[in-house]
């Protein structure tokens, strides 16, 4: 059942998704490197792909989301949430708005230095989105779950826990034909981290309009 908390939560959830997706374009637009997680999707759709002739890049995503969801009910059911389904279905389309939006920028004619600092700025504000998403508690990306399940039931600290899960998505990702860049390594070192700084901070947001909502 849908109470008001639970309906503001899913749109804090949303906001943040918003935001981390804003991230992500940037750091796409950068074209350095795909993300770590889009490195494993890419190694598999490449081992697959030629197998299954119906299978696409977007379908392979869906279904490693899927399939993570289905081991998280088995083993960590109270992680999956109605925000863990809105992330897997309404994050592409946030990135194709934003691609078509910052379409008219054009990144070949930016110099490399110009390029990381892009790419740089998509991962704070992607960090800064995520946080926002965790700390709604109204669900989390399937793929960022792997590193909140490990580091809540572990009580390790996240930054620590999502560099070893990324750098585990781009060496699968890597064994299996996936390619990296720069910006993957850049990524996989410094969302973590970020992410620690503003975890706290986005728990007070989220504690702070909550408290508004009950007056």
């Amino acid at each position: 059942m849908f109470t008001k908390e639970k309906v503001f939560r899913i749109i804090i959830l949303f906001l943040g998704l918003v935001i981390a997706h804003l991230g992500v374009t940037l750091f796409l637009l950068a074209d350095l490197g795909a993300d770590p997680f889009n490195v494993l999707i890419q190694g598999l759709f490449r081992l697959l792909g030629e197998r299954i002739t119906i299978l696409t890049h977007g379908i392979t995503h869906m279904a490693v989301c899927f399939f993570i969801i289905i081991i998280l009910l088995l083993t960590k059911r109270n992680y999956i949430k109605i925000g863990t389904l809105v992330c897997m279905f309404f994050g592409g389309p946030i990135i194709d708005i934003f691609s078509w939006t910052l379409a008219p920028i054009h990144i070949e004619k930016m110099n490399i230095v110009l390029k990381v600092l892009v790419l740089a700025l998509g991962c704070v504000i992607l960090a800064f989105g995520m946080t926002i998403v965790i700390r709604s508690d109204a669900g989390t990306g399937p793929n960022d779950l792997v590193a909140v399940v490990i580091s809540e039931t572990k009580k390790w600290k996240f930054g620590i826990v999502r560099i070893t899960v990324d750098c585990s998505f781009i060496l699968i990702g890597f064994l299996l034909g996936g390619k990296f860049g720069i910006g993957t390594i850049i990524c996989a070192f410094l969302v973590g981290p970020i992410a620690d700084f503003f975890l706290p901070k986005s728990d007070w947001l989220v504690k702070r309009s909550l408290a508004c909502l009950e007056k």
